[in-house]
């Protein structure tokens, strides 16, 4: 339980052997595949989201401060249930699935546009007929996130009782 309640305080930045170097071009290879763009690990250690993968597209190198990533949930996945202080500007880049954001959920599709608020509960969950992939938008240097504790959890599910089949944990 401790390392749920870690402090949003602590600041969270890509390590730097995994940034790329910035170039004006990189070719998509295949849908949802960049040249010289690596697959990695969604989250190290974890075991609260569903055949997820993530991809760093733009780092803080580019001189804007924020980071452009590429997820992609599998048929039947889902990303981690939490909440942290920084925002997230999502654009659904193919197939299909749910958004939860805050207590709403809501059926997304390539084109559609999600935006997750400072502390707002979220999840994103692929169909079972195929990938959702999404680009997400984030400041480079951004707090940790928090996942639900026993207790909230049972709460949420208490005022909201529609989402009980709808969070994975």
């Amino acid at each position: 339980m401790a390392e749920q309640q870690q402090s949003q305080q602590d600041t969270y930045r890509t390590p730097s052997h995994v940034i790329k170097p910035l170039v004006p071009f990189r070719a998509e290879t295949e849908e949802g595949r960049w040249e010289d763009v690596d697959q990695l690990v969604y989250k190290e250690h974890d075991t609260t989201f569903r055949t997820v993968t993530r991809r760093i597209l733009f780092d803080s190198n580019a001189g804007q401060g924020n980071q452009v990533r590429y997820f992609e949930v599998q048929s039947g996945g889902w990303s981690t249930f939490e909440h942290h202080e920084h925002t997230h500007e999502v654009i659904i880049f193919r197939g299909s699935g749910t958004a939860l954001v805050g207590f709403e959920t809501r059926h997304v599709k390539a084109g559609d546009l999600v935006f997750v608020g400072p502390n707002e509960w979220h999840q994103f969950s692929a169909t079972d007929d195929g990938p959702l992939g999404f680009i997400c938008i984030v400041k480079a240097d951004r707090d940790h996130p928090i996942r639900p504790t026993a207790e909230e959890l049972e709460q949420i599910y208490a005022e909201h009782p529609e989402l009980k089949g709808v969070i994975r944990v």
